[in-house]
């Protein structure tokens, strides 16, 4: 991966079937977000002489926690921050936080939000763009937002996932959306069923076809370019949504 003109890198380690596990690196340092599973993880840090400062969790299922605690067994002094409300189902969490806080890590300050609706305390993490790089934010989003597409409503409301999607709609356009499955290409076409003569979403889908036919990600993308293919982000209120929502739910592409 090409390395931006940053102070930092953010690396896509590709498992299961379609999750992607992030590595956030800074100097010597990594932040893990939602490990999957550890073993790629533990051979990706080594490999490059890095330490594992932190893992950060979104949410309580297993393809997002469930590496975490063998990565604590090599690294026993990282972090494992998670949602407070989370305990139960992340008990190995060892900073636990709330909606709205703001705490530093790598030496960048976090923002949490919640965004109920997949689950019932799922969190995102966004990472604020530094005035003196002009970084880019980013966005770490779990299964709340997904390229063309949002998380399935397994304990939420329409009405909490919508307010959740809102939320991130809040956030500067250029703020890099790091989802945690590359689901583009099937949201997309499911999108493209709806809307057939939709330029934004055609023009999208050409591309992605493009990337994932030499087997490259689709994500991250920016919220700039969900805002105009995203169905579920340009929907104008819960009951727009929820009728997407089942009509995505029931459809077979």
């Amino acid at each position: 991966m090409k390395q931006e003109k940053t102070d930092f890198i953010i690396h896509p380690i590709p498992v299961l079937k379609d999750n992607i596990i992030w590595i956030w690196v800074k100097g010597n340092q990594a932040v893990v977000i939602d490990p999957a599973i550890s073993a790629p993880v533990i051979t990706w840090l080594e490999k490059k002489s890095l330490e594992l400062n932190s893992v950060l969790q979104t949410h309580h299922h297993e393809d997002h926690i469930g590496g975490t605690e063998e990565l604590l067994r090599f690294w026993p002094s990282a972090s494992v921050i998670a949602a407070k409300d989370d305990l139960k189902r992340i008990p190995f969490q060892t900073q636990s936080i709330l909606d709205n806080e703001v705490f530093a890590l790598l030496g960048e300050e976090l923002k949490v939000i919640a965004v109920p609706g997949h689950t019932h305390h799922h969190v995102a993490y966004y990472l604020f763009g530094s005035r003196k790089t002009n970084k880019n934010p980013v966005l770490f989003c779990g299964d709340a937002l997904f390229g063309g597409g949002c998380g399935r409503l397994f304990e939420g409301t329409p009405s909490q996932m919508f307010h959740s999607l809102s939320r991130i709609n809040m956030l500067p356009g250029n703020t890099k959306v790091y989802c945690a499955h590359e689901y583009t290409e099937d949201n997309l076409k499911w999108a493209i069923s709806l809307n057939p003569e939709d330029l934004s979403i055609k023009t999208r889908l050409k591309e992605v076809i493009r990337k994932r036919s030499k087997g490259l990600l689709t994500i991250p993308s920016t919220l700039s370019e969900e805002r105009k293919s995203n169905l579920f982000i340009r929907s104008k209120n819960q009951e727009e949504f929820y009728k997407l929502r089942l009509h995505k739910d029931n459809w077979r592409g």
